[in-house]
């Protein structure tokens, strides 16, 4: 078994990894959780929710491994139809990815983004699925993304559930 990089696929990896790192950042526009912001002093939250410093370790080092991912697909060549497909689901879910903090930071809509993120998730699965058929090792990449994403999930049903006047 080959476990060599080739320079193509690591130049890939970089680019998709850049993407995603500017993804999150653009989600970060609208994420003000200090103690001044909406999200600190209106809403009713779990008492099992992460400390606020544990989520820009998490999401950086998830979207790192999102572009690893992406790129490994990508090198597997454009000019296949499971590729291109792979490709446009990752950027379809990158882009729910960036919604979610836009409805729920953003605009406060929690009913909204407790729906958005069910899809974010479902459309991670498909991501995952896809990438397994075309490379095993990149949809590995992407279990601790689901991990993560199905506990925000969780995470933003409850803070919905508790807050109904939202």
């Amino acid at each position: 078994m080959n476990t060599k990089i080739q320079p193509r696929t690591l130049y890939l990896m970089i680019g998709f990894v850049i993407m995603s790192l500017l993804a999150g950042f653009l989600g970060t526009l609208v994420t003000i959780t200090g103690p001044d912001s909406w999200f600190a002093l209106e809403l009713i939250k779990p008492a099992w929710q992460p400390p606020n410093f544990l989520f820009a370790p998490v999401w950086t080092t998830l979207y790192i491994l999102m572009g690893i991912a992406a790129g490994y697909i990508f090198a597997q060549g454009w000019e296949k139809k499971e590729v291109k497909i792979a490709t446009v689901i990752f950027l379809i879910q990158l882009g729910l990815n960036v919604l979610w903090s836009y409805m729920f930071f953003g605009w406060h809509m929690l009913l909204g983004s407790t729906i958005e993120i069910a899809v974010l998730l479902a459309m991670i699965c498909v991501t995952i699925y896809l990438y397994y058929r075309i490379k095993p090792v990149a949809a590995y990449l992407l279990i601790p993304y689901v991990l993560w994403v199905s506990f925000a999930t969780v995470l933003t049903a409850a803070i919905w559930m508790m807050n109904p006047g939202m």
